[in-house]
């Protein structure tokens, strides 16, 4: 019986081994829209993704990706205290937006392109993403950018809605590095 514990043991913890981590620290999540014409550049300074990732059979990849709206920060306390209100993230009523994987496609060396769904103010809308993928031994580093509606997200609501004040067009740009791969 003892013998079959330690077993256990020993899969679960490689198993656990096994996951690759994401490194906050070197990882970054950043926005960029323009406002009245001139360009405004944030970033959110909290998120998480799982990965599940073989560049030998990238079809099986699986990524998830969730994003505390309450971090997004544009640089200025002002501003930053408008992002989490209703009309922008509602981040008391919608703390989290994601990004779930639903299939991985080869497209060149290094290249992904994943889709999946990407939910935020709980609207979801199904998207591809551009990946480029490199890896150094046990480390590896996925990059890319998705350009986004906002409306489509409910993001500026009512009076912000006007897209001669805020444009529609958000670029959100990513880095995300991981261990254990």
């Amino acid at each position: 019986m003892k013998n079959v514990v330690l077993a256990a043991l020993a899969a679960v913890t490689l198993a656990a081994q096994a996951a690759p981590q994401l490194q906050a620290a070197q990882s970054e999540l950043q926005f960029s829209a323009k406002q009245m014409g001139v360009p405004i550049e944030g970033k959110f300074k909290r998120f998480d993704a799982q990965l599940v990732f073989d560049p030998k059979k990238p079809e099986a990849g699986k990524v998830s990706f969730t994003i505390e709206m309450g971090s997004a920060t544009l640089g200025a306390a002002e501003f930053d205290a408008e992002l989490v209100k209703t009309p922008w993230f509602n981040a008391k009523a919608m703390p989290q937006a994601s990004f779930v994987s639903t299939a991985f496609k080869p497209a060149g060396p290094g290249k992904f392109e994943v889709a999946g769904k990407l939910t935020i103010k709980g609207v979801a809308r199904d998207v591809v993403v551009p990946v480029q993928f490199t890896q150094s031994g046990a480390n590896a580093t996925a990059t890319g950018q998705l350009a986004i509606k906002r409306l489509d997200f409910k993001i500026g609501e009512g009076e912000w809605a006007d897209t001669s004040v805020v444009a529609n067009d958000v670029n959100v740009k990513f880095k995300l590095a991981f261990t254990g791969l």
